[in-house]
């Protein structure tokens, strides 16, 4: 065997093993966390050391207890309302946004494209406290939408500045072509940009989605109404009851995580073809 194919199998070796250990790592937890979730709580307090599962013995009573007797139902319709809100805004306001830096000329185009990003280079911590107290004054802490609207600035400037990128590669003939055939402004964005740009849309609506679904500074922050509770709030409710035992809460941190997780193993494909749609003009 000569020196480098003894080298190439080392340089294998090393790398099929560093993935098999990362993904050991990333998905112990969410793999106990399932368990945990399914096992009755008898078993969970004699033999906290057993990470088997046995599928023929599965215990839902935790889902139950979280979904009907905790109120996460509720919690579920608010994180959705609140997450869609923010994809709507971020997403038909990111549109604007990017195709104007793009393809029009206005005062200070320079500047805002520059700093564009400078928003959400802040740490979250940063800003919570300064919105806290003048959400607080004015009487709209305790709100969904307030919620919305504090989602949508932390995810507008990525939205501009992914759609910008994307319009970038769009050749402009396209948008010319469409405004001989007599198509305004407006018809040209609706009618040949959006759809030319679906897989770059559909990429900016899942991280989007993903920041508003997961978020938990601002709503623990800002919500204080049980009825009113995102999904992230909800938990951190839970679990701060003693008397509760850590069934309930891995069950109810499984709800939050699976339907975040199976939006983007759907939507996989387009999210890898909307974050790499300008990578390349022309």
């Amino acid at each position: 065997m000569s020196r480098e194919i003894f080298e190439t199998q080392i340089i294998r070796v090393f790398r099929v093993g560093g993935l098999v250990v990362f993904f050991a790592a990333a998905a112990f937890p969410f793999y106990w966390m399932i368990v945990s979730s399914f096992k009755p709580l008898e078993e969970l307090l004699l033999h906290p050391e057993n990470l088997g599962l046995d599928l023929r013995s599965l215990d839902f009573t935790s889902y139950r207890q979280v979904l009907l007797k905790h109120g996460f139902f509720r919690y579920i319709a608010n994180s959705l309302y609140v997450s869609l809100m923010t994809v709507a805004v971020s997403v038909s306001l990111g549109t604007l946004g990017g195709y104007a830096v793009t393809r029009l000329r206005f005062p200070g185009k320079g500047i805002f494209s520059a700093g564009v990003l400078l928003v959400y280079m802040l740490p979250a911590i940063v800003l919570v406290v300064p919105l806290y107290v003048i959400f607080t004054h004015l009487g709209l802490r305790d709100s969904l939408h307030v919620l919305v609207l504090v989602y949508v600035a932390q995810t507008l400037p990525v939205s501009v500045y992914m759609l910008k990128n994307h319009f970038q590669a769009l050749p402009p003939e396209i948008e010319y072509a469409g405004m001989v055939d007599g198509c305004s402004r407006a018809g040209v964005i609706w009618r040949v940009v959006i759809p030319l740009s679906a897989p770059a849309l559909a990429s900016v609506a899942l991280y989007t989605f993903m920041i508003a679904w997961n978020e938990f500074l601002f709503a623990f922050m800002f919500l204080d109404t049980p009825d009113k509770f995102t999904l992230s709030r909800g938990i951190v409710q839970l679990a701060g009851s003693v008397h509760l035992s850590k069934q309930l809460v891995m069950a109810a941190s499984v709800v939050v995580t699976v339907p975040v997780l199976i939006l983007f193993l759907f939507f996989e494909r387009q999210l890898v073809r909307g974050l790499t749609a300008g990578a390349l003009k022309g």
